[in-house]
């Protein structure tokens, strides 16, 4: 699988490999064209997972456990990412919050992420930084 990734790498040289959220290639992103809004500039889980199978065929496991991460909130809402960041920050939230936080993580799908958040809850009471 190493290999076969990185020989594919980078993706955009394949034409179906990469699309925009609304499905658009990459040889038909202009600009100027009223389908490319700001949504459609963003990363989309596929295209994350397969720069995690880059990172990882590269021996850059965290990058890679980070890019899988991002692969799962990629479809979570802004707003909602937003409020996981804060309730992550120091003294934040309290080891039931942030639980609360994994478990509807899961529920959505982000398995890993809700995984992330749990071992900080458990880092946080170890160094006294919940709330």
């Amino acid at each position: 699988m190493a290999e076969d990734v990185l020989s594919r790498y980078p993706f955009g040289r394949d034409g179906d490999a990469v699309r925009t959220p609304g499905g658009l290639r990459l040889d038909e992103l202009v600009l100027d064209d009223p389908r490319v809004t700001r949504d459609e500039l963003r990363a989309t889980p596929d295209t994350l997972r397969l720069q995690a199978d880059v990172a990882q065929a590269s021996g850059r496991g965290a990058l890679a456990a980070n890019l899988r991460r991002a692969a799962e909130l990629a479809t979570i809402p802004q707003d909602v990412v937003l409020e996981l960041y804060t309730a992550l920050r120091p003294r934040r939230s309290t080891t039931d919050e942030l639980e609360g936080w994994a478990v509807r993580l899961e529920e959505g799908g982000a398995v890993a992420t809700a995984a992330f958040v749990r071992e900080a809850a458990e880092v946080y009471a170890a160094r006294g930084l919940l709330a």
